[in-house]
């Protein structure tokens, strides 16, 4: 069983003074709210929310949703807080796939597909890839649970994920695996897609 964890704690401070990026308007639905969609469309059995800043909003832009929340006290120290937060309440699951609130353009196949992978290779972890780059979201195996609790700074599981020889690579043909929103001329991109 994989639960899809959707990272949406941070405070976003690239994006603009006053601005939750994950609660600005693309295509009639807040950005947060295409990434958790994806996530309801995959095989994953459960989809949780790590909230932080702003919870209150982001809880409401998601209301009426099959979501579980949790809540990370510690979003201000950054994007390992909420992976660690996220991880320590899905144990009972085998692995979780890890979505970040600002990645709109991620296709529930794609997601499907990094499901299947694991399932049937047996690796700790999978990543997307497009063009030959990895991406995100990237699926993390129970066996990497306690790594993952070690975790700390901004950086997330990449460097972990990149010091095992048990990760696969998954070519999605995704360029959604890639493309975030940091910036208002992000924002503008996706917008003009």
């Amino acid at each position: 069983m994989i639960a899809a964890l959707v990272l949406a704690a941070g405070r976003g401070a690239r994006f603009s003074s006053g601005a939750n990026k994950l609660l600005e308007d693309l295509l009639g639905r807040p950005v947060l709210r295409h990434v958790v969609d994806a996530a309801l469309a995959s095989r994953a059995h459960e989809t949780i929310v790590v909230t932080g800043h702003d919870v209150l909003r982001i809880e409401a832009a998601l209301a009426g949703l099959p979501l579980r929340f949790v809540y990370n006290p510690d979003y201000a120290e950054g994007l390992a807080s909420s992976l660690r937060v996220g991880v320590a309440c899905a144990g009972e699951f085998d692995g979780v796939l890890v979505l970040l609130g600002d990645m709109p353009g991620v296709a529930p196949p794609t997601l499907d597909r990094l499901i299947d992978a694991f399932e049937t290779t047996g690796a700790a972890a999978a990543v997307p890839t497009h063009d030959g780059r990895r991406g995100n979201p990237v699926l993390i195996g129970r066996s990497l649970f306690p790594s993952i609790a070690q975790l700390s700074g901004d950086a997330g599981a990449r460097g972990l994920l990149r010091a095992r020889d048990d990760v696969i690579e998954i070519e999605t043909g995704d360029p959604g695996v890639l493309a975030d929103v940091d910036t208002p001329e992000d924002l503008a991109a996706w917008r003009r897609r």
